[in-house]
């Protein structure tokens, strides 16, 4: 029957699930007096207009500085302690004074944003020799996980500032990089987190599985490659937001990286609840898809989002080619049946 296809595509027209999840979702009727002005209205009265330009003068000409000045200070507190730590012969000891120069970084950091953050649950924190998962919203994410545990980061090396930024937190912990030409190998990526895993003085992996920015309504699909390592195991973390007081969700096709930081430092504050959920592990016989999906309905429930089999590789790309043949041969089971 062609009509129930007929029903999800004007469903899909009406009300597409997928995309929405990659713009703000601000989604108050009227102006609270906190958040930023997105919508172009007809007119204020005097009394809202007064408010709202008190509010623009507190935030742009007394938090906005002192923001810059906690973030100058954050760069001081870092380049002071990679000077400090070069004087530490023994390398257990470096990286135990790491673990608490980043935790001091990161909270400077926090404050750079104004981050109002409430930690649940704080005796399921990841551990060393695991894995800790979390939804994404933001880039700021980190700092917010990162001011109440220590990470080790895993991605690509780069050069420029980004390749400078790198190895300056390569000082203070053990961070997994690779090179571009490893990135794609999977098995490769794979190894050198159960090369870190295996050592016990290292700090847990942070990973976003999502691998792009969801507007915090919803988790999207988890790849599964750190699902597959099978000897760690899997911290999950829901991060929530309260938009009420500053959207966090960085919708990188609207703006830029420095753009970003510079609406977030120049916003009220960053409301979050971090909830630590306890430990969870591949059963026997589950396969690592099926594990990741466990992993992502935890952190849903959790955070009240809603659980979302979508790629969130679909906010840049086309759907791939095999999800499409899927449908089709979903659409031809169908036609034989009946």
């Amino acid at each position: 029957d062609i009509i129930d296809y007929t029903r999800q595509g004007l469903e899909a027209i009406v009300d597409d699930e997928v995309t929405k999840r990659f713009t703000s979702a601000n989604e108050m009727a009227v102006w609270n007096l906190l958040t930023r002005t997105q919508q172009q209205h007809g007119s204020f009265s005097i009394r809202v207009t007064v408010l709202w330009f008190i509010g623009f003068l507190i935030r742009y000409f007394i938090l906005f500085p002192i923001r810059i000045c906690l973030f100058f200070l954050a760069i001081f507190w870092v380049l002071g302690s990679i000077i400090f730590l070069r004087y530490i012969p023994k390398q257990e000891m470096k990286l135990r004074f790491g673990f608490y120069i980043n935790i001091v970084l990161h909270r400077i950091l926090s404050r750079v944003f104004s981050a109002i953050i409430t930690y649940h649950n704080t005796e399921h924190r990841a551990k060393c020799g695991s894995i800790c998962v979390a939804n994404h919203t933001s880039p700021i994410d980190v700092i917010i996980l990162s001011t109440d545990n220590g990470f080790s980061m895993i991605g690509q090396k780069h050069g420029g500032f980004f390749g400078i930024v790198q190895k300056t937190l390569s000082q203070t912990a053990n961070h997994i990089w690779f090179e571009r030409s490893e990135a794609k190998d999977r098995h490769m990526v794979a190894q050198k987190m159960r090369e870190h895993i295996e050592n016990e003085t290292n700090l847990p992996i942070l990973i976003f599985p999502e691998g792009t920015c969801i507007n915090n309504t919803s988790v999207m699909m988890f790849k599964k490659g750190c699902f597959e390592i099978s000897e760690a195991p899997i911290y999950p973390v829901a991060i929530k937001y309260d938009n009420r007081f500053g959207d966090a969700f960085w919708n990188s096709s609207k703006h830029e990286l420095v753009q970003y930081l510079i609406l977030m430092m120049t916003s009220w504050a960053i409301v979050v609840d971090v909830y630590y959920l306890p430990p969870m592990k591949i059963e026997k016989n589950e396969l690592s898809m099926d594990f990741a999906r466990r992993v992502k309905a935890a952190i849903a429930k959790q955070g009240g989002f809603v659980d979302l089999e979508w790629d969130g590789g679909l906010k840049r790309s086309l759907p791939k080619a095999d999800f499409r043949e899927e449908e089709q041969r979903k659409f031809y089971e169908m036609l034989k049946t009946d």
